[in-house]
């Protein structure tokens, strides 16, 4: 790949590859906020209750929430915009819109911003072929098919869905020789259990909002970082 300050690139294990990084300041902890804000029991028996509610809600909600787009920088954001300063927003709000629109554009606006990193990742020269699901958010099948149709990217469910620590240990392992290459750690430590394939029917429309996506935040970054001043003070 060739160097990008917008991303982090590290060395890898194996010999003539290096890493490209990419790290978004909120994803599974922005939809945990917003469920919180929306459950009338904040505990974690109600919040489960409703991430389900909120789930089947927005599912039931068309792509684009309605003219609804969420910029995910509740906690500002790290690669590929470099920002602390940034602020969350949500544009295009109507008095028609519900909490399953607010929740769908939350889910959006995150694949949004991992399609921006894969964007930078392919000027570099590093291009995506697929994308490997691990955490909670698994276990939310509309966010998952939202990431695949928002990016053009297939994806892949392991059995094992445990994330990075996992991937840090196959890491050393490869690193160590334990495991002698990429085929042998797909063929004897993996296991998937899913297949992602990116749906074309909403393509032209996320390509849309994608691209308000992409402008919302050169228009109001000045905006946003008075507001953090104001609040600071």
């Amino acid at each position: 790949p060739e160097p990008d300050a917008r991303m982090w690139t590290t060395a890898h294990p194996l010999p003539g590859c290096r890493a490209v990084t990419a790290g978004m300041a909120t994803s599974g902890l922005l939809t945990t906020w917003f469920c919180d804000v929306m459950s009338p029991d904040p505990g974690r028996a109600g919040r489960n209750d409703t991430f389900s509610d909120l789930i089947a809600a927005a599912t039931a909600t068309p792509p684009g929430a309605d003219g609804l787009i969420c910029l995910p920088y509740f906690a500002g954001e790290r690669t590929p915009i470099q920002d602390p300063e940034a602020r969350g927003i949500f544009a295009g709000l109507t008095l028609r819109h519900t909490r399953a629109h607010l929740f769908r554009a939350t889910l959006e606006g995150i694949a949004f911003a991992a399609r921006h990193n894969l964007e930078v990742m392919r000027e570099m020269h590093a291009p995506p072929e697929r994308l490997v699901a691990v955490g909670g958010g698994t276990k939310n099948p509309l966010w998952v098919q939202v990431t695949s149709d928002i990016t053009g990217v297939p994806q892949v469910i392991p059995e094992r869905t445990i994330g990075a620590s996992l991937g840090d240990a196959f890491m050393a392992g490869l690193g160590s020789g334990i495991i002698p290459d990429l085929d042998a750690l797909d063929r004897d430590w993996v296991r998937i259990a899913g297949h992602i394939a990116p749906n074309p029917e909403p393509a032209a429309r996320y390509d849309a909002m994608y691209a308000l996506y992409r402008d919302l935040y050169e228009t109001t970054k000045d905006a946003m970082h008075r507001l953090g001043q104001i609040s600071n003070r």
